[in-house]
C-alpha cells in the first residue's frame, strides 16, 4: 500500500500557527455559547428549552458524523476547516442583525446551534486527523495534553468573562466578538499547508471508491477491533447519562443553589482548572503503562464528583464547586490517555472515519435522554441525573478493568485492518 505522509522534522511552527488560530475560534465560541445558554435560561426558565437546545445541536454529530468524517478522508482538510469555520462566523452575523434589531426569537437561537454544529461535524475531525499527520507520533501524547489544559483555560476564562461582558456590552456585541476570532482562525489555514493521507485502493482497482464505500471501510474497522468496539458502547452509555446533567447546569445554578449568571461562571471555571490541573497532572506523570487503565480511574473519579453535585443542599454552593473541580480534574485523564491511543494507532487515512463515528456513536443516545431529561428534571429536580450519571459512570469505571479487550486494547490492535475490502491499513502500533 501507499505509505502517508509523514509530520515534517520542522512541524512545530506550521501546527501552532494553526493551533493558536483555532484556540482564539474556541474562546470566542465558547463565549457566545454561554451567552446564548444564559439567554434561553433568563428568557424562558425552562428545563425543556435548554433539553431541546441541547438536542439541536447534536443532531448534526449524530445523523451526519459517520458521512462527514468520510468526506474528511477524502477532501483537503485544510480546506474543509477553512469552510467550516467561516460558515459558522456567518451563522453569527446573521444572529447578530436578530438581536441588533430586537427580533430574535427562541427558534432562531435553536437554528444557530445547528448550524454551528453542522460546521462543527466537519471541522473537529479534519482538525484531529490533521493532528496526527502534522505532530511526530512521540509528541502526541503531549499535544493531546496541551489541548486538555488549553480547554481547561477556556474553561476558566469564557464563563465569568461571558458574564461580565453581558452586564457590560449589548447582547450582537458580544456574539461579534465570535466573528473576530473565526477570522483568527481562518488566517493562518490560508497560508499553512496541511499533509494528505495517502490512500489506499482495493488491489488491482484503481477506480476511485464511493462515498459510501468509504463510509462501509471505516464501519468495517471499528467492528474489527473490540476494544474500540467497547469504547463505543461505553461512550454512548455514559452520554446517554451526561448529556442532561451538563445541559441543565444552568438551571441547577439558577434553581437549586440561587444563583445568577456570575456564580454559572464560577461553576463552569472550576471545570476549567480542574481540566488544567489534570491535563498538566497527566504531562507530569505520564499514566500507567496501559493507558486504558489511566482512563478507567479517571471515570471512576468523574463519578464520584457527578454523585457530589447531585446530592449537596443548596447552601453548599462552595462544595458544590470543589465537586466540579474534581469532575474537571478527571476529564483529561480519562480522555486525554484515549486520545493518544486512538491517534497513534488508528490509520492515518481512517482517522477521519474512526473519529466521527465514535463521536456519533457516543451521542446517538443522547436526544433520546434530552428529550426525557426536560420533563422529568421540571418534575423530579434536576440533581437527580447528576446523581444517575455518576453511579453509572463510576461502575463503568470499575467494570472496565476486568474487560480484557479494553484495558489491554494498545496491545491488541495489532492485527491489520483490511481498507475497501482490499490492502491492509497502516499495521496500527500502540
Amino acid at each position: 500500500m501507499q505509505q502517508s505522509e509523514q509530520p515534517d522534522k520542522r512541524w512545530q511552527i506550521p501546527f501552532f500557527s494553526i493551533w493558536f488560530g483555532q484556540t482564539f475560534s474556541l474562546l470566542g465560541s465558547s463565549l457566545v455559547q454561554f451567552a446564548l445558554v444564559w439567554w434561553l435560561t433568563r428568557e424562558t426558565g425552562s428545563a425543556t428549552v435548554l433539553a431541546t437546545a441541547s438536542l439541536v445541536a447534536m443532531l448534526p454529530q449524530i445523523f451526519l458524523g459517520p458521512l462527514a468524517g468520510a468526506y474528511v478522508d477524502r477532501w483537503n482538510r485544510r480546506r474543509t476547516m477553512i469552510v467550516a469555520d467561516t460558515g459558522i462566523a456567518l451563522a453569527t452575523v446573521w444572529l447578530v442583525v436578530l438581536f441588533s434589531m430586537g427580533w430574535v426569537q427562541v427558534w432562531h437561537i435553536y437554528v444557530i446551534m445547528l448550524i454551528r454544529s453542522l460546521g462543527g461535524a466537519f471541522h473537529w475531525p479534519a482538525m484531529q486527523a490533521s493532528t496526527s499527520l502534522m505532530v511526530p507520533p512521540e509528541h502526541l501524547s503531549r499535544i493531546a495534553g496541551l489541548n486538555q489544559s488549553m480547554q481547561g483555560a477556556i474553561s476558566i476564562v469564557a464563563p465569568p468573562v461571558g458574564a461580565l461582558l453581558l452586564e457590560a456590552l449589548p447582547m450582537a456585541q458580544v456574539l461579534a466578538i465570535d466573528i473576530v476570532t473565526a477570522a483568527l482562525a481562518v488566517t493562518p489555514l490560508l497560508f499553512v499547508m496541511i499533509p494528505q493521507p495517502a490512500r489506499s485502493a482495493p488491489v488491482g482497482d484503481s477506480s476511485k471508491p464511493s462515498i459510501w464505500a468509504d463510509l462501509r471501510s471505516g464501519l468495517r474497522y471499528v467492528r474489527g477491533w473490540p476494544g474500540l468496539m467497547i469504547i463505543m458502547v461505553m461512550a454512548t452509555m455514559i452520554n446517554f447519562l451526561f448529556s442532561p446533567a451538563f445541559a441543565l447546569l444552568p438551571l441547577l445554578v439558577k434553581d437549586h443553589f440561587g444563583g445568577g449568571a456570575l456564580e454559572l461562571g464560577w461553576t463552569e471555571a472550576a471545570w476549567g482548572i480542574g481540566v488544567i490541573a489534570g491535563g498538566l497532572a497527566l504531562g507530569v506523570w505520564g499514566g500507567f503503562k496501559r493507558k486504558l487503565v489511566t482512563s478507567m480511574l479517571g471515570l471512576i473519579g468523574m463519578g464520584i464528583g457527578s454523585v457530589m453535585v447531585g446530592v449537596l443542599p443548596g447552601s453548599l454552593f462552595g462544595v458544590a464547586l470543589a465537586a466540579m473541580l474534581l469532575l474537571g480534574f478527571m476529564n483529561p485523564i480519562t480522555n486525554g490517555p484515549l486520545f493518544a491511543v486512538l491517534q497513534a494507532s488508528v490509520a492515518p487515512e481512517m482517522q477521519g472515519r474512526v473519529f466521527t463515528l465514535l463521536t456519533s456513536a457516543a451521542t446517538a443516545m443522547s436526544p433520546l435522554s434530552l428529550a426525557l431529561a426536560g420533563p422529568l428534571a421540571d418534575e423530579l429536580g434536576i440533581q437527580l441525573w447528576y446523581i444517575v450519571a455518576g453511579v453509572f459512570c463510576g461502575a463503568m469505571g470499575v467494570l472496565g478493568f476486568f474487560i480484557p479487550a479494553l484495558v489491554n486494547m494498545e496491545k491488541n490492535n495489532g492485527a491489520a485492518q483490511m481498507v475497501d475490502g482490499g490492502t491492509p491499513a497502516l499495521a496500527p502500533e500502540a
